[in-house]
């Protein structure tokens, strides 16, 4: 069986079963999801968005992408890092994030995380860091594994190995595209719609 058709662009390419019909999904699939991503404030809301994500649709992320801007500093690390209870309790208020207390506090402690390894590792940010678990495998499964359990000792909380799945296919450091999704064979460049 085809992926679905996207009658949102009309254009007749096949794309992974996962992606609907909506337009956010639809751009998202197309224009990000599997891209290398190497910028760390980047790496950060994907880490981010795929923790919330947990138990709930992807869509359901997409339609608060902006909510989670504004709510984390833009994924801005220093500040997210140096957010207090009270500010965690003003997000936990915020219809524009998900209100799960776990996955909000979560986001502060991957932040001070971040900083901990600036300062205490030899990587230089949290982009060099992750793509060097990634980089140890080519299955999907077997980085996720190893990346939930180095983040975990490391610090970082609400990366299990599902979500640790979803963010190295999110952020491309494999390529999950379905065999017959138009993206597969794009080997990881950004192929805007045409």
């Amino acid at each position: 069986m085809k992926p679905p058709t996207s009658p949102a662009l009309g254009d007749g390419r096949h794309r992974c079963g996962w992606c609907t019909d909506d337009a956010r999904y639809v751009d998202y699939h197309d224009l990000e999801w599997g891209v290398p991503e190497h910028d760390p404030r980047a790496l950060f809301e994907l880490l981010t968005l795929e923790g919330a994500q947990a138990g709930l649709s992807w869509l359901t992320v997409l339609k608060r992408r902006d909510g989670y801007r504004r709510a984390f500093a833009d994924f801005d690390v220093d500040a997210v890092a140096g957010f207090d209870d009270e500010r965690v309790e003003q997000i936990l208020a915020d219809p524009g994030v998900i209100r799960h207390h776990q996955k909000v506090r979560s986001v502060v402690t991957n932040a001070r995380a971040i900083l901990r390894l600036r300062t205490e590792t030899t990587f230089g940010d949290f982009a060099e860091y992750v793509w060097s678990i990634a980089t140890s495998a080519s299955d999907s499964f077997v980085i996720a594994r190893a990346m939930s359990q180095r983040l975990a000792k490391d610090g970082f909380t609400f990366v299990g190995p599902t979500i640790c799945r979803s963010f190295v296919q999110a952020a491309g450091m494999v390529n999950d595209h379905e065999p017959d999704c138009f993206r597969r064979g794009s080997g990881g460049q950004n192929l805007a719609v045409e």
